[in-house]
């Protein structure tokens, strides 16, 4: 029996800036997970994919990504989903230096 298709976000990481990105409704590009275009529909998905993998010249490393949609937007249901939409954890910059007062 197939297994049900759960919603997903296309990331992947910035070419030049090594920063993880999500491919939004209308086919940009957000360092924001909020952003990203929650699929619900496997050949959608797959066709979203194909049209990020094209995009070679901006991004490397394009997959889908399982998501639970919510209010606030796409949640990761993956621990390293978290992981990368939080960004390195080895120093303070970035990603970690805004988001630090959204935990504290």
């Amino acid at each position: 029996m197939p297994r049900e298709f759960t919603p997903k976000v296309v990331t992947a990481s910035d070419l030049l800036e090594g920063d993880v990105i999500y491919l939004t409704a209308n086919d940009d590009w957000s360092r924001d997970l909020v952003d990203a275009e929650i699929i619900t529909d496997e050949a959608h998905a797959q066709l979203r994919l194909l049209d990020a993998e094209r995009q070679a010249n901006r991004i490397v490393g394009a997959y889908l990504a399982e998501m639970q949609p919510a209010a606030s937007g796409p949640q990761p249901t993956h621990f390293r989903e978290e992981f990368r939409r939080t960004g390195p954890s080895n120093y303070a910059h970035g990603k970690q230096e805004t988001q630090a007062g959204l935990r504290g």
